[in-house]
Parts: C-alpha cells; sequence; structure tokens
C-alpha cells in the first residue's frame, strides 16, 4: 500500500535552529493521526513541508509527489484547515462558493449546500455576520465538499466552545472520513481527538517522540494508581512516569505484564493526554 506521506530524514532549519530534526515518517491511506506536541516542537514546520509552504531537507513524498516542486498538483488533492477565522470576513458565503469550485476541480456545489442546509448560514450572509462556530461550520462545509484524499487540520477548532467543537469533530468523522481518506491533525485539545484518531505522533524538539497506532498504545501501556502504602512496590516495576493525585499515587508503565500490576490498584489504559505528559517528561518511545 502506497503510503500517503512518506519522509526520510526531513529536516528543517532556520539559521541556526533546526525546527525539525530528520524525522521518519510513514502515513498510510485511511487513517486520522494526530501530531502531537507542545508549542515550539516542530510541528508547524513538518506541516508547511508537507503542504509545500517550506522548503526542505531529507526525502518527503506526499500523495507520491515532492511538495515543493509540485504544489500546485498536490493541492488538487489535499484540503487544509488552520483557523476558521481564516476566511474572509467581507465576502458572502455564495462568493466563497463560487471562487471554491473554480479553484477546485474536486468541488461538489450540491454536496456543500447539502451540509449548509443542515446550518443556519444562507448563502447572502457574509463571514462577518456569523459567529465563529458558524464560520467552522461553513468552512466545514466547503471543506467536506471537496473529493480530497488528504486533510491537514492545524488547530482547526481554536476558539470554538464545546458545543461546536464536538460538532465539527462529529461531522468530520461521521460526513468526511473514509477508507480512501486520511486526516492529520495538530491540536493541544488532545482530549477531545483521542476518540478519532487511528494513530499517533508525539513530536518533541523536532524529532519524534511516540509514533503509534492506537490499539498498539491499549496493548502497550498501561496506567496504576495506588495507594501510598504501595507506592514503593509499584515503583520498583519501572514506571515510564509517575504523579499524585488526592493521596493516591498514579504510575504509567510501557510494556509492563498486566499480571505484576494486578492485586496493587487499580488498572486502566492512560489517556493520550497523560501518555503526552508522560512521553514529554522524559519517557521513551
Amino acid at each position: 500500500m502506497t503510503p500517503i506521506i512518506s519522509a526520510r530524514g526531513l529536516t528543517k532549519r532556520y539559521g541556526r535552529t533546526t525546527a525539525v530534526d530528520h524525522i521518519d515518517l510513514e502515513i498510510p491511506p485511511g487513517k486520522i493521526v494526530g501530531l502531537i506536541g507542545p508549542n515550539g516542537a516542530g510541528k508547524t514546520s513538518a506541516l508547511k513541508a508537507i503542504l509545500g509552504l517550506a522548503t526542505f531537507e531529507g526525502d518527503l513524498s506526499v500523495l507520491g509527489k515532492n511538495p515543493s516542486r509540485d504544489r500546485a498538483s498536490l493541492m488538487e488533492d489535499v484540503c487544509f484547515i488552520a483557523d476558521v477565522a481564516v476566511l474572509p470576513r467581507w465576502a458572502r458565503v455564495w462568493q466563497l462558493i463560487d471562487v471554491t469550485e473554480k479553484l477546485h476541480s474536486g468541488f461538489s456545489r450540491e454536496t456543500c449546500m447539502e451540509y449548509l442546509s443542515q446550518t443556519k448560514i444562507t448563502q447572502d450572509h457574509k463571514v462577518k455576520q456569523l459567529s465563529k462556530g458558524m464560520v467552522a461550520q461553513l468552512h466545514l462545509a466547503l471543506v467536506m465538499a471537496i473529493d480530497a484524499k488528504l486533510l491537514v487540520l492545524d488547530e482547526p477548532t481554536l476558539g470554538l466552545d464545546i458545543l461546536y467543537r464536538k460538532q465539527f469533530y462529529s461531522s468530520l468523522l461521521n460526513d468526511y472520513f473514509d477508507e480512501e481518506r486520511t486526516i492529520l491533525i495538530t491540536t493541544h485539545q488532545v482530549e477531545e481527538v483521542e476518540h478519532i484518531l487511528t494513530d499517533l505522533v508525539f513530536i518533541q524538539d523536532g524529532k519524534i517522540a511516540l509514533e503509534s497506532s492506537m490499539e498498539e498504545v491499549e496493548r502497550r501501556y498501561l496506567e496504576l494508581m495506588v495507594r501510598p502504602e504501595q507506592a514503593e512496590r509499584a515503583r520498583s516495576l519501572n514506571p515510564l512516569y509517575e504523579r499524585e493525585l488526592f493521596g493516591r499515587h498514579i504510575f504509567l508503565y510501557d510494556s509492563v505484564d498486566r499480571e505484576q500490576l494486578s492485586g496493587l490498584g487499580e488498572i486502566h489504559t492512560p489517556s493520550v493526554a497523560d501518555l503526552f505528559v508522560a512521553t514529554m517528561k522524559g519517557g521513551q518511545s
């Protein structure tokens, strides 16, 4: 199966600063991948390279094309959403539909109108008349009406209230995603996307800190909550990370036999947020 994104030694430097440091990455089709990292980790620089918006060193192929050389043709099969506020405030909805139809051969006006019919947005509305949540609905309707193979989302729900954030991801999963499409998401709101992700990539200081499927995460990582009197015994099993909550000790383990933990306390699968914190604070992938 030909990967949607394939990177070997991907590197991006800004003067003496290395933002992306010899990354190897392969994303097959039909995946929803969370690219997660702290501020300054290299996420945006990696996205810019993937979208052909920045030069890079190393080998990078997106949909079988070099993003730097073939950006125009690549964008026929790629959609990108950053902050939803990027839509021009002066434009009317019908104007945005018209320009999208002219710019993107894979755009379906009928599909777009079907999505918009489920909202309170009319074609005569100006963007500046819409709430940020409604702008998100409009942006998503435009994108979901494009028959793209790769959708890149960079903090797409930034500033939206919880209702619109949930609606955004629900529409994305139920109305857009299928086994032929791939979605790459960067966000700080990890808890809101973990239920839709198929794969995780953690990036730290320009390097891949963890790359895993969600199925592997469930098999590989365990979280154990113990009372203080069991803490030393749990600590002797070499946890990846330890924290304390309401007088209880919580340990996160990588590739430890569940039987070794049984009887010590409550065992859970860690959340992506907890795994992220553990990885960023010194855990190994």
